[in-house]
């Protein structure tokens, strides 16, 4: 080939191989100005960052996503009345409150940072239930995060040809965190406010392993790590006790996939001596926590005792829960926000024995495969050992298993699943097949994440309001007491005692010595006018257990109804010596000083009320008679607008605009009521009376034909004032 023959093939191959030339020693005449080189590198890295955090992102929206239903959710009359409702103590972070948030025991738990938590919620939103859900919500979908994270560091360390930007592994670390985060399990724990403790304790128990696993991964800083992780864990145990079991949690952790003990290192070697040395901060932490708890635990007096379950029947109920959540974990359906525990455990029945078999199994399952499948075994214990506090070893309250005690349980469990699903692509056996693996896995990741996110948007509206959920749990579990007296409960604060009645008797003849459901009746019975037998039921509620001021509260509300204040005014004073920031004993005893005549020693006690408890309506009525009675017409409009304020469907107070001759302001409040609950029956009936006073007996008959059609029980009631707006119309007519 001749010379200029191989320049003008040089050139032509120049225009496909740019570089080729230059290795040769010769550059291509440039006609045009050349672009700068771009820096792939740097490319990639920016593309490799912007990745990194995508998958976590998108786990943190999934999250907040599936659970967005839980902001238009309420407080609940499950605990929150008496963690919120009525507990002034934690309303703020002013130095009284911490004070008390530092020092409670109240309901048997000691969890100051989560009183913090709940404080600044009240500082930011007052009482308002959408802030105190978001705040959940969004410690949740951190939760969501960290575990990622912590996924990324335990498969990595657990598969050590991995790196933790292979897009395989950040796939299913997202897939993990979400099998987690939007699991229908979880749903209790972020959809009820009082379990606040929960994902507040589950950030911080991620947040010490991922502290603890940075300590070994970077000696450099090790030893500032570790402590880092110590003062987490002290976090996580100050919201809530059940992370005790860190510490074992930790040192499976070092065994797999740290490998820190046993295999070539062994358990009794210098450098295993050396980890176990590690976790004396931590066990001492750990123990602190567990006596605290315990302590706290005992002055509720909620322990059931061995006469209520057997130690044989321990053992059966803690492997009846180890199964019970196992399968519910696999099957998440026909959830309940309560499991009753049956009168009594026989470990003979098949229910147990099944139970016991399972949990048999699956630990013969993992101690087999231990060598092949060390994760397996790794996964079991953590589940056994964090879930040990709340097992029938120690049984606390009427369940006998809860969907919120699998928190931080199902940690593992989803970490076992997001690596089978890495295992499983990694052994797709031909490379030319690479389009359809990725195909099957999304779709199955896809698909598995979006069922569970439709079951948990479900699960979340049962828990929407107080009615919804033991209508729900009631129909579930018929036979269970407390879920009948709950929502005689609830029906009773509606206004509906007829009906809450009903179920109160239902859950006595299930548990005839429940003092506190025999005041509760009683209460219903005195709305019902039958003020005679609600005595009755006080004074047998206060025969079972003395320590019931609410007993001793409402049988001197009933002696006032009676006309009787001197004899209602030692009840009340007696109810306060149990229980001194008792707001209601508070408002009975001013209505009963208005009885006798005494308006301004009445609002002293008032005001004390308030003090307490600033919503309760009951308080700015009552304050608002002893006004008028004192002479302050306006002061006492004042109160009782601030009541309908707090509650605006409050019948009360509308009644008393209507004795003040304040209709269209009353009929305007009677409106707003209807509006939040169309079904109330008692609004319509004084809605008629207030436009019977206007002198329009036909709409009032309309809203007394309303009336009778919710509520066929307000008969006699409607019936008399129909007839009065049919005299009214007939004389209207002359």
């Amino acid at each position: 080939m001749s010379r200029k023959s191989k320049s003008r093939a040089l050139e032509a191959a120049a225009k496909c191989r740019p570089g080729l030339l230059r290795r040769l020693g010769r550059e291509p005449v440039q006609t045009t100005k050349a672009r700068p080189p771009i820096d792939r590198s740097i490319v990639c890295a920016s593309a490799r960052r912007w990745v990194r955090w995508l998958a976590p992102s998108l786990v943190a929206s999934f999250t907040v996503a599936a659970f967005l239903p839980v902001l238009q959710n309420q407080f609940l009359i499950w605990d929150d009345q008496l963690n919120f409702l009525s507990n002034p103590h934690y309303r703020g972070l002013a130095w009284t409150h911490l004070c008390w948030m530092w020092t409670t025991f109240h309901m048997g738990h000691y969890i100051p940072l989560t009183w913090m938590t709940l404080g600044l919620d009240y500082w930011v939103w007052g009482m308002n239930p959408f802030g105190y859900h978001l705040t959940s919500l969004l410690l949740h979908a951190a939760n969501a995060v960290a575990f990622y994270f912590l996924v990324l560091r335990l498969v990595t360390l657990a598969l050590p040809d991995r790196s933790e930007r292979d897009p395989a592994l950040g796939f299913s670390a997202a897939f993990t965190a979400l099998l987690f985060a939007i699991h229908p399990l979880r749903v209790e724990s972020v959809a009820w406010i009082t379990e606040r403790r929960d994902v507040l304790s589950g950030l911080f128990y991620l947040l010490t392993i991922l502290a603890y696993l940075r300590a070994h991964e970077r000696p450099e800083h090790g030893r500032r790590w570790y402590w880092v992780s110590v003062a987490l864990f002290a976090c996580a145990l100050l919201s809530k006790s059940m992370a005790v079991s860190l510490p074992v949690v930790l040192l499976i952790v070092d065994v797999y996939p740290l490998r820190r003990l046993g295999g070539s290192t062994g358990w009794w070697s210098e450098p295993a001596r050396r980890v176990y040395r590690e976790k004396i901060p931590f066990v001492l932490l750990g123990a602190a926590g567990a006596a605290v708890a315990f302590q706290a635990l005992s002055a509720i007096h909620n322990m059931a005792s061995l006469a209520r379950l057997s130690v044989p029947g321990r053992f059966a109920v803690s492997a009846y829960s180890l199964s019970f959540y196992l399968w519910k974990t696999v099957v998440p359906v026909n959830l309940s926000p309560l499991y009753p525990l049956p009168p009594t455990v026989n470990p003979g029945a098949l229910p147990f024995v099944l139970a016991s078999t399972l949990v048999l199994a699956v630990t013969a399952l993992a101690l087999a495969l231990r060598r092949r499948a060390p994760a397996l075994l790794a996964a079991w214990l953590a589940y056994f050992v964090i879930l040990v506090p709340v097992l029938g070893i120690v049984q606390n309250g009427p369940q006998i298993v809860a969907d919120r005690y699998t928190y931080l349980a199902g940690l593992g469990w989803a970490t076992l699943a997001g690596g089978g699903l890495l295992s499983c692509w990694r052994a797709w056996p031909t490379e030319d097949a690479r389009p359809r693996r990725t195909f099957t896995f999304v779709g199955l990741a896809v698909g598995v994440a979006a069922g569970l996110g439709v079951l948990t948007w479900n699960q979340v509206q049962i828990w929407h309001d107080s009615e919804r959920l033991w209508v729900y749990t009631v129909a579930r579990h018929p036979g269970s007491s407390f879920a009948q007296f709950s929502l005689g409960e609830v029906l009773s604060e509606q206004g509906k005692p007829r009906e809450a009645i009903e179920h109160f008797k239902k859950g006595l003849q299930l548990q005839p010595d429940e003092p506190f459901a025999l005041t509760a009746l009683g209460v219903a019975l005195a709305q019902e006018g039958e003020l005679a037998e609600a005595i009755e039921h006080f004074q047998r509620a206060l025969r079972i257990n003395v320590d019931v001021p609410e007993a001793h509260v409402n049988w001197g509300a009933a002696l006032l109804h009676q006309g009787h204040p001197a004899e209602g005014i030692k009840h009340l004073q007696q109810a306060l010596r149990f229980k001194a920031d008792l707001p209601e004993a508070h408002v009975n005893w001013g209505a009963a000083l208005v009885q006798q005549g005494n308006p301004a020693e009445a609002i002293e006690h008032f005001e004390q009320a308030l003090r307490i408890r600033p919503d309760l309506p009951e308080a700015h009525r009552v304050w608002g008679v002893a006004l008028t009675q004192h002479g302050h017409v306006a002061g006492a409009l004042e109160q009782i607008f601030q009541a309908l304020n707090v509650k605006p469907d409050f019948v009360e107070a509308d009644r008393t605009l209507r004795r003040q001759d304040r209709l269209a302001e009353a009929i305007e409040h009677f409106q707003q009521a209807l509006h939040l609950k169309p079904d109330y029956a008692l609004v319509h009936v004084n809605w008629g009376q207030a436009l019977i006073q206007q002198g329009k007996p036909i709409e009032a008959m309309e809203h007394f034909r309303q009336a009778l059609r919710l509520k066929p029980d307000l008969a006699e009631a409607a019936t008399e004032h129909y007839q009065q707006a049919l005299r009214l119309r007939g004389r209207k007519a002359e």
